[in-house]
């Protein structure tokens, strides 16, 4: 008890600068990609037509792997959520690259094409969340999709562009299918 209130005092009489002071000098931050396309990361709507159309293509088609990268801020991650048997659940951790090549190979030798249905938008200040529903096809071309889902985008923007900090998804099962209300698009 008598710790916290010397912390506490020590904040209140303006000792946080040198807690502060004491800290270890942080790691530098990662490079962040080239920016491939301005028009990529002007705009939530551009970052959006650009994650969707940088994955997307026949089989046979190589993927801009670079276009890709540049969407995301430095320790962005993409995660997958599925089943793990039993009624659990489980998620994989990936950065772009991790993506990029193990997804990658597989999305161009079968062809992916996932195009955004619906999408539920909430923005305050320079942060925004997305619910962005999607169907996947292995031809743009094909009658149906083969999956379909709900991926949850976490955006920011620094005041010059935006950046993808992480997406998580899941794709719809029988039991978990998409909500009425997320096929739909709703701004807040």
């Amino acid at each position: 008890m008598k710790t916290m209130l010397r912390v506490s005092l020590a904040f209140a009489l303006g000792g946080a600068p040198a807690l502060v002071a004491q800290q270890p000098a942080a790691a530098p931050a990662p490079a962040i990609p080239a920016v491939v396309d301005s028009a990529d990361v002007k705009t939530v709507d551009g970052i959006m037509r650009a994650i969707y159309a940088v994955i997307s293509g026949d089989s046979g088609v190589r993927r801009d792997w670079d276009r890709f990268r540049s969407l995301f801020a430095p320790g962005a991650r993409l995660i997958p959520t599925g089943p793990r048997g039993q009624g659990r659940y489980g998620i994989r951790m990936l950065t772009p690259d991790e993506y990029a090549t193990l997804a990658g190979p597989n999305l161009e030798r079968t062809g992916f094409h996932e195009r955004e249905l619906a999408r539920r938008t909430e923005s305050y200040g320079p942060i925004t969340h997305l619910f962005s529903s999607y169907d996947s096809k292995r031809r743009a071309s094909d009658p149906a999709p083969f999956a379909r889902g709900i991926n949850s985008f976490q955006l920011y923007n620094d005041g010059a562009r935006w950046y993808i900090v992480s997406i998580h998804w899941w794709n719809e099962t029988g039991e978990t299918p998409i909500p009425e209300g997320y096929l739909t698009t709703e701004n807040h």
